[in-house]
């Protein structure tokens, strides 16, 4: 059994196609979803696979990049009044069971927002303000856990692919994409992703902050499991 704690930490996902991403995200997710002191956004490109939780959901952002970018300026205007509060208070940070919610943020495939839709301008934008949800969030309880299929520079800046406590990386297809993930060099030391068996989809390796990368696999939630969950959630399973 493999257990993270995801209040003061941030996640990136990376992997091939069909190597275990949606399934890690689902996990979250669903945990989120069933949890009582924090609140679900969600951002889907394709609409379809983050899809069957908007009912569990305060927010889902779609395939459009202004509304992408919108939602990022609202979380970090939260961000920043929630700072202002703890600051008059004197504290560091939310703690569990204080009364303040966090925000569990899922992006799947990162991609289409920070390299793929809208003008470069804009997919600037998205990425800069990313990089300070992730950077500056953490203490304010927002959570960010991002997916994609290899989060090179051109994808995830280095500066905000650095910025993440955990890194999971599933099935790649190369050593270097492997590394990209993980950091540089791990496959050096027998941590290489792109030796996992394309069979065994949801095993991937899994590095905390300060650790050293463990293998694990994720659970799969079929389509019924995610709706019995979102009936739970909001209160009609």
């Amino acid at each position: 059994t493999v257990e993270i704690t995801l209040l003061d930490k941030t996640l990136l996902v990376g992997g091939e196609p069909g190597s275990g991403k949606s399934g890690a995200l689902n996990i979250v997710t669903a945990h989120a979803a069933l949890a009582t002191d924090c609140r679900l956004w969600l951002m889907d490109g394709k609409r379809v696979e983050l899809g069957p939780w908007r009912p569990a959901a305060e927010r889902f952002i779609g395939s459009d990049l202004t509304d992408a970018i919108a939602a990022l300026e609202e979380l970090r205007t939260f961000m920043d009044e929630r700072y202002d509060r703890l600051d008059d208070a004197h504290r560091r940070g939310i703690r569990r069971g204080d009364g303040n919610d966090a925000i569990v943020l899922v992006i799947d495939e990162l991609a289409y927002y920070s390299a793929t839709t809208g003008d470069k301008r804009a997919r600037e934008q998205f990425s800069i303000l990313l990089r300070d949800l992730v950077a500056r969030g953490r203490a304010a309880g927002i959570i960010v856990v991002a997916a994609t299929q290899r989060p090179s520079h051109d994808i995830i800046p280095t500066s905000l692919r650095d910025l993440f406590g955990y890194r999971l990386a599933f099935r790649c297809t190369t050593e270097t994409s492997s590394d990209i993930i993980l950091g540089h060099g791990w496959h050096t030391r027998g941590y290489d992703a792109s030796q996992i068996d394309p069979a065994l989809r949801g095993v991937g390796w899994l590095l905390a902050e300060g650790g050293i990368p463990r293998r694990m696999r994720c659970t799969w939630l079929t389509d019924d499991d995610i709706a019995y969950i979102v009936r739970t959630a909001d209160g009609t399973g």
